[in-house]
């Protein structure tokens, strides 16, 4: 880890699906602004062009600052897996496509549905849905994605960047800032 931030700011909409950016963008911009350091990639919990819009905060994000941007989704938004992704071994991969609910030409590759572990201790994994942002290809966001996994279902950073969260609420709350939901 070289820097980690964050920002406290007020929310003027809540969580709506697709709007993400709306919602969380201003306290990322403004967590960025006090970096020292520019960031060689931004790794977003949330999407790219696996969007309605193929516009998710992810690519607001990369846009923003003209940078290479990924996002990395628990769940689909959007788009049609090729394959099935129920059961599948650490390291599996297929495309996710465009479809009628994406501002894409159909069969459009949009990211990946990307299986980062599996657990013995756990029946099913669901995987991962990475899209490029902004300045990356799905291949090469995928291959990135892959290459920052750790021990976790999650990439690292997006590990490190939760536990910080946790750390800066707890912070905040200390101090009697109000936290919102």
């Amino acid at each position: 880890m070289v820097e980690r931030a964050y920002a406290v700011t007020d929310l003027s909409i809540p969580y709506v699906p697709g709007l993400l950016a709306f919602r969380e963008g201003g306290p990322i911009v403004d967590a960025l602004a006090t970096l020292e350091t520019e960031p060689d990639l931004y790794v977003l919990d949330g999407s790219g062009r696996i969007h309605f819009r193929q516009a998710g905060i992810a690519t607001h994000v990369g846009v923003l600052f003209d940078a290479p941007a990924v996002g990395v989704a628990k769940s689909l938004l959007c788009g049609t897996p090729d394959e099935g992704t129920d059961g599948r071994p650490a390291g599996w991969r297929t495309p996710i496509r465009a479809d009628d609910r994406v501002d894409a030409p159909a069969g459009t590759v949009i990211g990946h549905a990307l299986q980062s572990r599996q657990y013995d201790a756990s029946p099913v994994i669901n995987p991962l849905y990475v899209s490029p942002g902004h300045r990356v290809s799905a291949d090469t966001a995928t291959a990135l994605v892959a290459a920052l996994g750790g021990e976790y279902k999650i990439p690292e950073p997006t590990r490190l960047a939760d536990a910080y969260a946790d750390e800066a609420k707890g912070e905040v709350a200390a101090a009697g800032v109000p936290e919102e939901d």
